[in-house]
């Protein structure tokens, strides 16, 4: 096995940060040592790195991701090759994708089909959640099956009719198979009935630009589905994790369901931190002219600024009624898939891809004065990883853990762009000409470094699959 020494960096975890030495054997981070303090004399590592001047961060644990999704007619442009690839440029060395289950799909046929999609082709590792479209006998049954295997977390819709939705009855009878093996239940929570009924009044009223996308999903609508999530799983004593937060009434019902004491979580993303109804889904250009604003549809959608969700987001951050931030990858050029929808934005494929991005943005919160640097670390890697059942492997920087390291750059710069910094598999960036005050300078999965100065040096099938535990953050 090789052996390698970190030096002079500011070791920071989710509750302090420290001047340390860190030495890798192999795999895993065998020792902390305070410079200067080594018993037995100089550590001889087969490769030393000089982090002087740098933060010494856990890889960042990305819990939401969508390769090779398909979706609207067409499929996610990223791959498990290039999205991980991209993942890794940004400082992530974990992801956690979607199997994709739809009505009629045989859910374990599903699981080992995005094995074969994954494996031998990712650059980090990589674990699974389970999307449940269609709960029926058989969906439960598989839901004991795949605890057993390390997918330990399902995710239901309450959007999406004839595609992903499923009725109260069936996410209770899924809540209470969660409540029983252990699981973490996950809900996109909107109201779906409201919104197409919406969607259909628009588009006979000829409004067809993408900004009606945001207009036609309203708040209210997250909200309701929301609190309507937190009801069943009070019924059924499920653990629920709401994802991709974008409403601050929604980040209230989260708010009340933890102050009774359940275990109520949410997550948000960085589009909703950073961009905003009226900015971007209002866009017009030259090229794509009204459908512009297609690059930024999402669902659940982008919020209105004047509203105040992204100060209430960045609020409810720094007082953990949200928990952490994930990207909800799911990446799709303008050309031949986000142009589906010209002339009707319900035929927009719905995402935005952040992969590469999200441990940037979130570090110019901490610039911003928005988090601590701390709290960046703890929302970006820790709680992803004890959320979701991989802590003390994943989201650490200590003896035993897996050395998927950060040294990250706080005197360097980031032009985000697709023709700057961007991997992903994509031809237009959802953060045209963001600013980031900090640089990835150096990514370490598994004591293997994946990208230096030199830039990409990682490899496709260095990645592994994790079986994850239940849930470590319960109360």
């Amino acid at each position: 096995m090789s052996t390698l020494l970190i030096t002079g960096g500011t070791v920071v975890s989710a509750t302090g940060r420290t001047q340390a030495d860190v030495l890798v054997d192999g795999e895993r981070i065998v020792a902390l040592i305070a410079p200067g303090s080594e018993p037995f004399g100089p550590i001889m590592a087969e490769r030393t790195i000089d982090a002087s001047g740098r933060y010494v961060l856990p890889g960042g644990v990305d819990a939401h991701t969508h390769m090779e999704m398909p979706f609207g007619g067409t499929q996610a442009a990223d791959t498990f090759e290039t999205g991980t690839r991209a993942a890794a440029w940004g400082g992530t060395t974990t992801i956690v994708d979607f199997v994709v289950q739809y009505a009629g799909q045989n859910v374990m046929e599903q699981y080992e089909l995005w094995h074969q999609k994954a494996a031998g082709n990712c650059a980090i590792d990589y674990g699974f959640h389970q999307i449940l479209s269609d709960v029926q006998d058989e969906s439960l049954q598989a839901m004991d099956a795949l605890v057993a295997e390390g997918v330990t977390s399902f995710k239901l819709f309450m959007a999406y009719k004839g595609v992903f939705l499923s009725d109260d009855g069936q996410i209770l009878r899924a809540f209470q198979k969660g409540a029983e093996n252990g699981a973490l239940m996950m809900m996109h929570a909107e109201n779906g009935a409201v919104i197409d009924v919406l969607v259909q009044q628009a588009l006979a009223a000829n409004h067809t630009t993408p900004r009606w996308h945001g207009l036609t999903r309203p708040w209210q609508a997250e909200e309701e589905a929301t609190h309507r999530a937190i009801m069943i799983a009070d019924i059924t004593g499920a653990p629920l994790y709401v994802v991709h937060v974008s409403a601050k009434q929604a980040v209230e019902q989260i708010a009340a369901a933890r102050a009774r004491g359940a275990n109520v979580f949410g997550e948000t993303c960085p589009q909703y931190l950073y961009l905003s109804l009226e900015e971007q889904l209002a866009a017009v250009s030259e090229q794509w002219g009204e459908l512009e604003g297609a690059k930024w549809v999402c669902s659940t959608p982008l919020r209105s600024r004047h509203e105040g969700h992204q100060e209430e987001l960045w609020r409810s951050l720094r007082t953990n009624q949200l928990q952490m931030v994930s990207t909800d990858h799911c990446p799709f050029c303008m050309k031949e898939q986000k142009e589906l929808g010209r002339g009707d934005f319900s035929k927009i494929p719905n995402g935005i891809g952040s992969v590469e991005h999200r441990m940037d943005l979130m570090y110019q919160g901490v610039v911003d004065g928005q988090i601590t640097l701390e709290r960046f670390v703890e929302i970006t890697s820790t709680t992803p990883a004890r959320m979701f059942g991989m802590y003390g492997r994943k989201g650490v920087i200590a003896p035993g853990a897996d050395a998927d390291i950060v040294i990250y750059d706080p005197n360097g710069h980031t032009s985000l762009g697709v023709n700057r910094t961007h991997h992903m598999n994509m031809d237009y960036s959802a953060y045209e000409g963001f600013e980031i005050d900090g640089h990835v300078d150096l990514v370490i999965s598994r004591g293997a470094v994946i990208v230096d100065e030199s830039g990409y040096v990682g490899r496709a099938g260095h990645g592994r699959f994790i079986r994850r535990a239940p849930s470590q953050y319960l109360s």
